[in-house]
């Protein structure tokens, strides 16, 4: 369950620093489902969702499964095999199926992102909070594909910075990615706030980095874990809080 956002979460913030996934454009659980299903294999919805949260879990500890397959060394895409291998086997796929279907979803990816869900509020609330004289800064781990995924949907005109590790060669929870994004936009540590969802990339990251964070998580794939780290309901409520605290 989120936490009330409290004051010392959001004064003085000048950097709001953004996960991509389940932040700002979130899985489509129907659409991974429907384009996974094979004669052995038809996850539901829900069959998805139980392998997100397994795989989030499993991220802690570095025990993500590691399929060899066909596409696995082109840019990013080892990490995002890894992360949809899990999810996918904890869905229920046989791991000796993921190769084939690793192949054919990453495919389907690079065309059109199975992370393309953007909440309705969004928008208006990033442009509101830019207006305010707000940076905003994307840090993700990702294929060195969310300029052009940003650009497609619209959204790149959001962001003041874009850190996509694909792109950057650093990946979270190592501080220098979100060093990159505090230097692009002339933000100091003290006044940086960072949103994401993985406690393993997100939260571990910007502790070593030394700023303020909080996590995202509407589908309580940490419910009862992580009791020390502030919920938030998403970037919107964040950005309303920021902003009056500044009136």
């Amino acid at each position: 369950m989120a936490d009330r956002i409290s004051d010392d979460l959001v004064s003085g913030v000048e950097l709001l620093s953004l996960d991509a996934g389940n932040t700002v454009i979130f899985l489509d659980h129907q659409r991974l489902a429907r384009s996974s299903r094979t004669a052995r294999f038809s996850p539901s919805v829900a069959d998805i969702d139980r392998g997100e949260r397994l795989q989030k879990r499993r991220a802690e500890t570095g025990d993500l499964v590691d399929p060899d397959w066909a596409f696995v060394e082109e840019p990013g895409a080892r990490q995002w095999g890894r992360t949809v291998a899990t999810i996918l086997e904890g869905a229920g796929l046989d791991r000796g199926d993921l190769r084939g279907a690793l192949d054919a979803l990453w495919r389907e990816h690079t065309e059109e992102n199975f992370w393309c869900r953007v909440p309705d509020d969004l928008p208006e609330a990033l442009g509101r909070v830019r207006d305010a004289g707000i940076k905003v800064a994307i840090v993700s781990n990702s294929e060195g594909r969310l300029d052009a995924l940003f650009r497609r949907i619209g959204l790149r005109d959001l962001f003041d910075d874009l850190e996509d590790s694909g792109v950057v060669g650093v990946e979270k929870p190592d501080a220098q990615i979100f060093e990159y994004a505090m230097n692009a936009c002339g933000v100091t540590k003290g006044a940086t706030l960072h949103l994401g969802d993985i406690f393993a990339t997100d939260i571990l990251g910007a502790r070593n980095a030394g700023i303020r964070h909080a996590l995202i998580d509407p589908l309580g794939h940490y419910e009862g874990v992580h009791p020390d780290v502030v919920r938030v309901p998403g970037v919107a409520a964040v950005a309303d809080a920021i902003l009056t605290l500044r009136r």
